[in-house]
């Protein structure tokens, strides 16, 4: 087996091959810089300015209040704990429109892991005096399922009532779907979340009365409007960015000043797009073992969201409840793309960072809310919850075997819609930069591995990249 030398020891083709894809998961390279100033190191400058910065606010500002000391004290540990996230920290497996970006959120990740730990071990009026040093207002806070009622005459049903469901969370709703089907990229797992989910707040509705929905907004409102409006909007763009052809050229190489405005704001666009496939007919049990967890812990995190602002007691529109969902939606997008390629890779042999403290995150979240809400939990009916994970395993599982029929049953339809894609390479072979052959392998490549979701991601990169030929290897 060929070997590289590395240090003291020397390195199978296995390990290095397990490195390199584990690395563009977990610290994906930029290529094609187009501005060097904002690539290079400022490790020198940056050290000069923290400093500067800490001497400016430790001998200047007045000391004499000392909550304004703790937060000024916390908001710069905060600051400089990130400033070592951007020197240190990975980036991710993205890098638009900055890695410094990617690797600031997951430093605010590790801040929350940690504040979470943090919690844990305090007592309960250690927690209210925390929460009430944050926002005193926090005192007079009620819960929602105390002072408003559910599921009320349910057969009144008018359009004035309907109209008036459609604020402003409904609209967060059908958005927050459109965002779940760009991460997830697949209609079956999406609406088996989203079916399972209306499923688990019949199930805990005994610990949480917000739960409980007439039929027609769990179902109509909720599953087919916003659920089902979401996902289509999510995966319709998700089409489309498969579709495009990723070229990027050099904000220097254009010349007009439209153009440098154009480029500059896809520079928050996606740089390639990844071709997804969950499952497919040659899955193994891991692979569904591990789809199964993945809605476990979506599922998790969903009643963390709930759990939190009931046994805590904040109102949905406090500061700390958008905050966290904003938060936890940010730091899902690289977990769900390491997760994947943990799932479907064969090459990669552990899970990314950001997917590791993102687990983290969801049961620290949850012990939290078990320790804290030991008098709501005491009410648990232990059956609901058996029946309740038995559900999710059904559900998950048939969904799997619908995708697994799926692309058996229309999988050569997609053969020849690839094929026919082939044709895109005619221009290229007119041009003398392809060989004649090139549509015909194309062709028999994804008519022998068209079930194959690692050889597919390759496939589609090199696909809609431009700028890339076919060179005999995949």
């Amino acid at each position: 087996m060929a070997s590289v030398y590395s240090g003291s020891h020397t390195l199978s083709k296995d390990d290095v091959n397990y490195r390199m894809h584990f690395r563009m998961i977990n610290e994906q390279q930029v290529e094609d810089i187009t501005i060097e100033f904002f690539y290079r190191p400022h490790t020198i400058t940056l050290l000069t300015c923290t400093v500067l910065s800490l001497m400016y606010f430790a001998f200047t500002r007045d000391d004499g209040n000392p909550d304004s000391n703790l937060w000024v004290g916390l908001i710069l540990v905060i600051s400089f704990f990130l400033v070592i996230s951007v020197l240190a920290f990975p980036n991710g497996p993205f890098t638009r429109p900055h890695p410094a970006i990617w690797r600031i959120v997951f430093g605010l990740s590790v801040l929350y892991f940690l504040f979470l730990v943090f919690i844990i071990f305090l007592n309960w009026q250690q927690v209210k005096q925390l929460m009430y040093w944050l926002d005193p207002n926090l005192r007079y806070a009620k819960r929602e399922a105390d002072i408003m009622e559910y599921a009320v005459n349910c057969h009144v049903i008018t359009w004035e009532r309907i109209l008036s469901h459609f604020d402003i969370f409904a609209f967060s709703h059908f958005w927050g779907w459109g965002m779940k089907a760009l991460l997830i990229r697949s209609y079956g797992l999406c609406w088996t979340i989203s079916i399972t989910w209306e499923l688990t707040e019949l199930f805990f509705m005994h610990l949480l009365p917000n739960f409980a929905e007439c039929w027609w907004d769990q179902v109509i409102l909720d599953i087919l409007l916003c659920n089902g409006g979401g996902i289509w909007l999510g995966m319709t763009v998700c089409r489309f960015l498969e579709m495009r052809t990723y070229h990027w050229a050099s904000i220097k190489d254009i010349h007009t000043t439209t153009g440098k405005i154009k480029r500059a704001v896809l520079q928050f666009t996606p740089a390639s797009w990844t071709y997804v496939r969950w499952l497919d007919p040659k899955s193994s049990l891991q692979r569904v073992m591990g789809v199964y967890l993945f809605m476990i812990i979506w599922q998790l995190t969903e009643l963390n969201t709930f759990f939190l602002k009931h046994i805590f007691i904040f109102p949905a529109s406090h500061a700390l409840s958008w905050c966290r969902i904003l938060f936890v939606g940010i730091i899902t997008a690289p977990t769900v793309r390491q997760y994947y390629a943990y799932l479907t890779d064969t090459q990669c042999k552990r899970v990314g960072t950001q997917c590791w403290v993102f687990g983290a995150i969801a049961f620290l979240e949850a012990l939290a809310c078990i320790k804290f809400g030991q008098d709501l939990f005491s009410k648990t009916q232990i059956l609901y919850v058996i029946l309740w994970l038995l559900c999710l395993a059904f559900i998950t599982f048939l969904c799997l075997y619908g995708m697994v029929w799926y692309a058996e049953t229309y999988g050569p339809r997609e053969k020849v819609y690839f094929c026919r894609l082939g044709n895109i390479y005619q221009a290229k072979k007119a041009a003398g930069s392809i060989q004649e052959s090139t549509k015909r392998k194309t062709c028999t490549f994804m008519h022998n591995t068209m079930f194959s979701s690692i050889i597919n991601d390759k496939f589609s990169s090199k696909w809609r990249q431009d700028r890339l030929g076919y060179n005999g290897k995949w």
